[in-house]
């Protein structure tokens, strides 16, 4: 049986708003620079994030699983970074961790 009309839609938009979320992950990844990144609104950002994966769970929802999956794993490595780096001075932190690395 083939999915339905508004699966291909769910599948859609899954994927868009994932992949617009790579981009800033891959940058901060990246860079380590997490000076601009708000640590209330990303742990508000995670919460919801993780409560539209256990909604699409209950509801069986495929793209709504897969999408909350990854975007909640991205999120909550960002929040982990912010901590991380956040807190003993943002991008001066990163570029000393980045130079310790090299030796």
């Amino acid at each position: 049986m083939s999915p339905a009309w508004h699966d291909w839609i769910g599948w859609a938009a899954a994927v868009l708003t994932t992949c617009s979320f790579v981009p800033q992950a891959w940058l901060t990844f990246r860079t380590r620079d997490v000076r601009g990144i708000s640590l209330g609104m990303y742990g508000v950002f995670a919460l919801g994030v993780a409560l539209w994966l256990a909604y699409g769970l209950v509801l069986g929802s495929w793209p709504i699983v897969l999408a909350n999956a990854v975007t909640l794993s991205l999120a909550l490595a960002i929040l982990a970074m912010k901590l991380r780096y956040g807190r003993a001075g943002g991008a001066a932190a990163a570029d000393h961790q980045r130079e310790r690395t090299r030796s």
